[in-house]
């Protein structure tokens, strides 16, 4: 994703929340035309490596792209559709991993956020 310019890229570990996935990974995009790039790029390398997704959604649209790879769910958000999902906010209790340009191959790990609301937890 940093590759591609993706900005606050964020791993999230919920599988202790949840058994959809055990890690989501957010980025954020300028632009529709960025959006479908990124996706594109995280496509290719995974499929190189022979990771196929099992589903890809928002293509289309490209606001927002969700790419299911099984354990890890990718989410490639316009910077305002993210905003607006708010989907760290919806996991505040999943542990949180940093990356930044500076630093790709050696995450920041982050304290999660505290609940704001009581009793959100995801289960399949």
């Amino acid at each position: 994703m940093l590759d591609k310019k993706a900005t606050d890229v964020l791993i999230l570990h919920v599988a202790k929340l949840t058994s959809v996935a055990d890690y989501l990974v957010l980025g954020s995009a300028d632009s529709d035309r960025q959006t479908r790039a990124i996706a594109d790029h995280v496509d290719g390398i995974l499929s190189q490596t022979g990771s196929s997704p099992l589903s890809i959604e928002g293509n289309a649209s490209s606001q927002w792209v969700l790419m299911d790879f099984g354990d890890v769910v990718v989410h490639i958000f316009r910077q305002d559709a993210r905003q607006h999902y708010g989907l760290e906010r919806l996991w505040a209790d999943a542990k949180r991993i940093l990356l930044t340009a500076e630093t790709p191959n050696r995450p920041v790990v982050a304290k999660p956020a505290p609940a704001k609301q009581v009793g959100i937890t995801r289960r399949a």
